[in-house]
């Protein structure tokens, strides 16, 4: 899925569509991808002699990779997070990467979610943790 494709399923609109594509593999999991171009918002001012991307940031793209397998639940609802566990930042984003992510949801109660995810740069482990969510009516 592209940009377009991707903002008939997530809320997201930019500058906080933080993903630049995604799909869903054979295996039930997401894998979406970010290209820091070194012009965005979120680098102004970490760090300006030295951009790298907030690990906040990182989180939410790999939130907004996983949500791509709720599209079907997603639509009404807004999916929001409800947790960060065992979250974990092992090397850094900079401009010029691609940061690649893929998640799996492990378990559901709906409206609640829990999945866990990866982004790699150059296949080097970057960010993983555990994500929660709620999809809720309304928001």
């Amino acid at each position: 899925m592209n940009k377009e494709e991707l903002k008939a399923i997530l809320p997201h609109r930019e500058p906080m569509l933080l993903i630049d594509e995604a799909a869903v593999g054979d295996d039930g999991k997401a894998y979406g991808k970010y290209t820091v171009r070194g012009d965005e918002w979120f680098l102004q001012g970490h760090f300006p002699e030295r951009p790298v991307v907030p690990g906040v940031i990182q989180c939410e793209m790999l939130a907004q990779t996983c949500c791509v397998l709720m599209s079907e639940n997603i639509k009404g609802n807004t999916p929001l997070f409800t947790g960060i566990d065992k979250l974990r930042f092992r090397g850094m984003v900079l401009p010029g990467d691609t940061i690649s992510f893929v998640c799996g949801i492990e378990k559901s109660k709906p409206p609640f979610y829990f999945a866990k995810g990866s982004g790699y740069v150059n296949g080097k482990l970057c960010v993983s943790g555990e994500f929660s969510f709620a999809l809720v009516k309304g928001v």
